[in-house]
């Protein structure tokens, strides 16, 4: 009866997700709860079902993203590099580059925030509609989150779950690492991009810059991601990195006390609590599903339809996940799928897991790309667009989305079966 009782649960939960996603929080705390009260978990299993390290480093860099908002820095970036491009088309492109920058150490909806005033300024000036520039700046923070350890939730619990580090995201056991997948994947669709963003020609007047309140939150931002790097390098893993993270959060709470005389009750409300409860749900309830056999004949039956053709099993987890996430929320979907892909690539050989994570990864943060409704950035992208007047539909964004999101994970797919095949 456990068992069944898990998986209903979990069902629920997910349709909660998908028909409520503001309430997704809610869902996911509320079935954990009741696998509590139905005595499918312990409260010892339960705990132990979270995975501490995840939390530590999702919430630490939750901090270190809202400081370097107040700080301005990102934007005082983008207003200098949008100065100095010669067309509106080039500056828009630029500003995209600057997003992916951003991303890659920022969460991916605190970076469409920052970026999207200098994009709609620019629309503004050169009497250009947004929605294209918008929607760009949505799907490459998508993209670029993918690309470090500390860029996006996805990838903050793979590392916790293959027990990598900072630095193993940029090559792990010898060989080029996610990063570089994702990067082949960014390059290409930049063309994609360009192809989009040619038409725009007209000169690009001089944008207002913006000065930085303090240039402390990026030291400390750089600082964070220097000590990441080391203790990879000294202590394997990613055992040490929620403390590290946690660490760096609250001296950056305590600065902005003493040295901004901010208020603190005011800046912990800013912070995206609704992920941070919703992360440790998900992991009670997933852990539900492993407690009671579920993950395993998960495997079994993937195992059966794929055999031993990795080839096949790669293509079907990754386009799987594009298919999956252009819809539902990738952060359920990949803490459930991880130790199936775990089980499945442990029979063809260790090289073969991490083909298989690292496909599932790519899969599953850039299959957001495709639908407004598919990642949390698209969605406050599509909100800021209707507030300013222009609502946008949903085939005017996967026009755009599908072609940016095929070429992406086609040529980081192509890449990864190379490197780790």
């Amino acid at each position: 009866m456990e068992k069944y009782v898990s998986l209903a649960v979990f069902i629920g939960c997910y349709i909660g997700f998908i028909a409520i996603p503001t309430w997704r929080a809610y869902c996911a705390c509320g079935g954990a709860t009741l696998l509590l009260l139905l005595g499918v978990l312990t409260p010892h299993e339960a705990f132990w079902s979270i995975n501490w390290n995840v939390m530590g480093i999702f919430v630490g860099t939750l901090v270190m993203a809202e400081l370097l908002m107040i700080s301005r820095m990102p934007v005082f970036l983008a207003e200098s590099l949008v100065s100095r491009a010669r067309s509106t088309g080039e500056a828009m492109l630029i500003l995209c580059v600057l997003t992916s920058f951003i991303s890659a150490f920022m969460e991916n909806v605190a970076t469409v925030l920052v970026v999207a005033p200098v994009a709609f300024a620019i629309a503004r000036r050169l009497n250009v509609p947004p929605t294209l520039l918008l929607i760009s700046i949505a799907m490459c923070s998508n993209l670029q989150g993918t690309a470090t350890m500390i860029g996006d939730s996805p990838s903050i619990i793979l590392a916790g779950y293959m027990g990598m580090g900072f630095d193993d995201f940029f090559f792990y056991h010898g060989k080029p690492s996610i990063f570089f997948a994702v990067e082949v994947g960014a390059l290409t669709s930049f063309l994609v991009l360009y192809f989009l963003f040619r038409k725009y020609n007209q000169a690009v007047e001089p944008v207002e810059i913006e000065e930085v309140v303090s240039w402390v939150p990026t030291w400390m931002l750089a600082l964070l991601i220097t000590c990441l790097a080391v203790a990879s390098l000294i202590i394997p893993g990613v055992r040490i990195a929620g403390i590290i993270c946690i660490t760096f959060g609250i001296f950056g709470i305590v600065w902005y006390e003493f040295a901004l005389d901010g208020e603190v009750r005011k800046f912990l409300k800013a912070l995206d609590w609704d992920t941070a409860l919703f992360l440790p749900g998900v992991f009670v309830v997933v852990g539900g599903l492993t407690h009671t056999g579920w993950i395993t004949h998960a495997s079994h039956l993937l195992e059966g339809f794929c055999g031993e053709d990795l080839l096949k099993t790669f293509l079907l987890i990754v386009w799987l996940s594009v298919i999956l996430s252009a819809f539902v929320d990738n952060v359920p979907y990949l803490v459930a799928i991880i130790p199936v892909v775990q089980y499945v690539g442990e029979d063809m050989g260790h090289s073969s897991v991490v083909l298989l994570v690292f496909g599932l990864l790519v899969g599953s943060c850039l299959g957001g790309n495709i639908t407004p409704v598919g990642a949390s950035a698209n969605i406050v992208a599509i909100g800021l667009l209707h507030k300013s007047g222009t609502p946008v539909s949903f085939m005017e964004f996967v026009k755009v989305g599908l072609p940016f999101t095929v070429v992406a994970v086609g040529t980081a797919s192509v890449f990864l079966w190379l490197v780790w095949a």
